[in-house]
Parts: C-alpha cells; structure tokens; sequence
C-alpha cells in the first residue's frame, strides 16, 4: 500500500508538470486552430535558459521560472508577429510546416550557443527526498510539481477572472462574434501565442530539473504533448490537464508495476483506445471545417 501511494503521488506530480507544458499548446491550437509544433523546442529553450542561470549565477532553476517564462513570452510575442500572423489564415498544413522549421532552427540555435552534449541541472535538493512515514518522495519532483500547479493556477485565474481571459474566450469560441463586440482576434492571437510559449519555458526550467536534456530533446517532448492534447480534446484546457494526469499515472504505474521499457508505449496505447471510443478526445468537441481561424 506504501508503494502504490507513494507511486500515485508521484503520478500526480508528474502530471502537473505535463498539464502546465500541454495547455499553452492546447491553448495556442484553442484560439488559432494553429497546431505549434514548435512546442517542445521552447520547453528545452526554457531548460537552458534555467540552466544558464543555474550555473552562471546560481539562480534556483524553480526560482528561474520567473525569468524564463517572460523570456520565452517575449520571444513567443516576435515570432507571431514576425512569422506566424503573415499565414495566419493559411491552411492549418501551412502552419504545421512553419512550426515544424521553426523547430528545427530553435533546435539549431540552441546547439549553436550550448553545444549538443547531454545537459543537466542539479541544485543541492535534487539527490534528496522527504519522508512522510514509510513514503519517500523526491524533493525535485514535489518542488517541481507545486510549481507547475502554481503557475497553471494563475494561468487559469488569467483566463477565467480577468477581461484578457474573456476576450480569449470568445475568440476562441467565435471569432468573427468577438470581433462584432470590439475584441480585436488578431491581438488576442498574439497574446495567446506568446501565452502558450511562456507555458512552455515555465515548463522547461521545471523539466530540466527533473530529466537530462539536448538540443534534440524537443521531438519526445512534441510526441508526448501532442499525445496529451489530442487525448484531451484539442482547445480543451480541462481536457489537457485531464489527461496529463492519466499520462503521468499510466506512465509511472507502469515503470512500478510492469516494467520501464513499457512506460513509454502504455500511455500511447491509452490514446489510441480513447480515440478508438471518443474521436475528439475525452473532453473536446468536433470542429467544423469551415471554422474561422484568427
């Protein structure tokens, strides 16, 4: 019973990692229809950068959370202006291949300026754990995890309490309504995209705690990400976190209880079966075709 509940908490920790680096994807796709393949190569950019200011200034990698995410806001702002609006009423392939390239040179980028040997960030906690009775649970692991539920918490008092988050709301549900009410859609897409990156670089100075990384790393990232929003329901903000969870749980169980080569493939596995029962995922909706993209 011990190990199953500490197994579970570790579940749970992981998971919120997970759903904190899936709703700025979910989120970006929600309001632009726009699929950011680019995704995981800013969660890694997010882990260097927290690397950069782990080891140059001795800058908490959980406390860089507060630099990486404007960082990556910042530049999730230019690159919308700079290459994502010009396309923005494009087919969704068109976007899919400049996020796919975008990758590709942010991947470049980062071999360029950190080379492309293996990278880890390791602060005096990471090699210890705490315990509560008979369970042990890593400190890097809970740190990481109440991190990512505080930022995921603000990102949804964002979205739900603020006029910001009403105006994503609507454009998201009907932007040609929302521009009828005075919401400018191709403000708020901006938003949103800068937004859904920030999530990403929170998540990388979270992640880079957890996992050794390289420029590289991004394409398991994207698989498993994709893998979490497209379970969820794409836009499904509830449907990310919702299924994060079930990645998180499907695949430390399985590592416990089955065996860690299965723990990769069991969550996909879980995919394919929902998708089999629920085409849209467990909490999305069908997309019309002639839906308006902003």
């Amino acid at each position: 019973m011990t190990e199953l509940v500490q197994t579970l908490v570790l579940s749970l920790l992981l998971g919120g990692v997970y759903a904190l680096v899936a709703s700025g994807l979910t989120l970006i796709f929600g309001v632009m229809r726009v699929i950011n393949i680019a995704h995981g190569a800013f969660l890694i950019l997010g882990a260097f950068i927290a690397y950069t200011l782990w080891h140059a200034l001795g800058l908490d990698p959980l406390v860089g959370v507060l630099v990486t995410t404007p960082v990556v806001f910042a530049i999730g702002w230019a690159i919308y202006h700079g290459l994502v609006r010009p396309i923005r009423n494009a087919p969704m392939s068109s976007t899919v291949l400049l996020t796919f390239g975008l990758a590709l040179v942010t991947e470049g980028v980062m071999g360029f300026v950190w080379g492309n040997d293996s990278t880890a960030i390791t602060p005096s906690y990471v090699d210890t754990s705490f315990h509560v009775g008979g369970v042990f649970l890593p400190k890097a692991q809970v740190y990481g995890g109440i991190v990512a539920v505080v930022v995921l918490v603000a990102l949804w008092l964002v979205l739900t309490k603020t006029w910001l988050g009403r105006a994503i709301r609507a454009a998201a549900a009907n932007p040609a309504s929302a521009e009828l009410v005075g919401i400018k859609v191709t403000s708020v897409a901006a938003l949103v995209f800068a937004l859904g990156l920030a999530a990403a670089g929170a998540g990388g100075a979270i992640t880079g705690v957890l996992y050794p990384f390289v420029p590289g790393s991004h394409y398991l990232w994207i698989a498993r990400l994709l893998a979490i929003v497209v379970l969820g329901g794409l836009g499904s903000l509830e449907g990310a976190v919702l299924s994060a969870l079930v990645f998180g749980i499907a695949e430390t169980v399985t590592a416990v209880y089955v065996s860690p080569a299965w723990a990769t493939a069991v969550p996909y596995a879980i995919v394919f079966a929902v998708l089999l029962i629920r085409p849209q995922g467990l909490l999305g909706t069908r997309l019309r075709d002639d839906a308006v993209t902003a």
